[in-house]
């Protein structure tokens, strides 16, 4: 029997009181179909013992369901990824007002690694980097830190953590993330050289600033 993609996303909580569902549902219909992840997540599987580095990144789509998609933007204004490790916070990229990324395809979510350059300008007050989704909406606004990639730091991982500071327009949504990778200079090439270690809920419209945050270990940062 056919069952839709939003009566699934319901009955995972079917014991749960109506209020609860009710939110979920309506969180849950946000998201469009077609990505990969509509909910945080943390990877269950452990870093590979032998990857020593990791890079933050985001996804920023256009809701195309919105009237008035056209005109989305998503504002990025800091950018951060800090490590733990024994007990002590490292910072891996701190950035302002600056990311690197590209274009990727929407449909199929991230069907092949071939990409085009993303585009971006800066506010008027260049305090923020503005990523104009709607002009592009069959496309994955991907991007990650505008500094190089950084080697995890030494003695015990306890974990790292994502921040982000944006504004998302309406008609626009945006997930961030990280992965580890094998080492700090080594490319995508066939993958194999990067382990991603989960991604944060999506983060909807709002006239204000956001916070976006993702994390893989206990700390909140």
């Amino acid at each position: 029997m056919f069952v839709s993609a939003f009566a699934r996303r319901v009955a995972i909580r079917l014991c749960a009181p109506l209020s609860v569902l009710l939110f979920a549902a309506g969180a849950y219909n946000r998201i469009p179909d077609e990505v990969r992840y509509e909910s945080g997540y943390i990877n269950p599987v452990s870093k590979p013992a032998d990857f020593t580095s990791a890079m933050l990144w985001g996804i920023a789509i256009a809701d195309t369901r919105e009237p008035g998609f056209q005109d989305a933007t998503i504002e990025i204004a800091h950018t951060q990824l800090i490590c733990r490790a024994d007990g002590k916070d490292v910072i891996l990229n701190d950035d302002s007002a600056n990311v690197r990324g590209g274009l990727y395809p929407r449909h199929p979510w991230f069907g092949t690694d071939v990409h085009d350059p993303m585009p971006m300008v800066h506010s008027e007050d260049r305090d923020s980097v503005i990523l104009r989704v709607g002009t592009h909406p069959d496309r994955v606004w991907h991007f990650w830190a505008a500094s190089p990639r950084a080697s995890l730091p030494k003695g015990h991982l306890e974990g790292c953590t994502v921040k982000a500071r944006v504004r998302i327009s309406h008609g626009a949504l945006l997930q961030i993330g990280m992965d580890y990778w094998r080492n700090a200079t080594v490319g995508y090439g066939r993958g194999g050289n990067n382990h991603e270690a989960g991604a944060s809920d999506w983060y909807l419209p709002s006239d204000d600033w956001q916070e976006a945050v993702f994390t893989d270990g206990p700390s909140k940062h």
